[in-house]
């Protein structure tokens, strides 16, 4: 069923605060609570709303630095990105994986406490992955826009 403007509402206000209880919701959007639920399951069912989380501050539990790393795989068939995609998934420093067309294969966001944190995992893990031929690390200074909520 496509999305009528009560449900991009409630998208947009439930992007903005995962925690607003569904009575909030309902008032905000105009609707009873017992429809507000309805709707709301409906999101998840059909799959608008993936999940809610809680976004923890990185530096509060000690992963203060962002490396973002461009790797380049020894060949670009789809077993290899199979390979590399599949060890991806098992490393929990690894925030974002994304495939790219450019000079890398893929983009990948790592969070570390440290510099020398970063260091360990490079030399230990990082070109250890199958696959891998090449990876080009960019230390993030300055966080600027992370995380922005989807304009729609």
């Amino acid at each position: 069923m496509p999305l009528d403007r009560i449900d991009k509402r409630m998208l947009r206000l439930l992007q903005a605060d995962g925690r607003m209880s569904n009575a909030d919701l309902a008032m905000a959007v105009n609707v009873s609570p017992a429809t507000c639920h309805r709707r709301t399951q409906r999101l998840f069912d059909d799959g608008y709303i993936q999940t809610v989380r809680a976004v923890v501050n990185p530096e509060s539990v000690g992963l203060g630095a962002i490396a973002m790393v461009g790797v380049v795989l020894d060949r670009s068939t789809p077993e290899s990105f199979a390979k590399f995609e599949a060890a991806v998934l098992d490393l929990p420093m690894i925030l974002d994986c994304h495939l790219v067309a450019g000079d890398f294969d893929y983009l990948l966001k790592i969070r570390v406490a440290d510099m020398a944190d970063f260091n360990r995992f490079h030399g230990k893990v990082l070109i250890a992955l199958p696959e891998v031929r090449q990876a080009r690390t960019f230390f993030v200074m300055k966080e600027v826009k992370d995380g922005a909520p989807l304009d729609f």
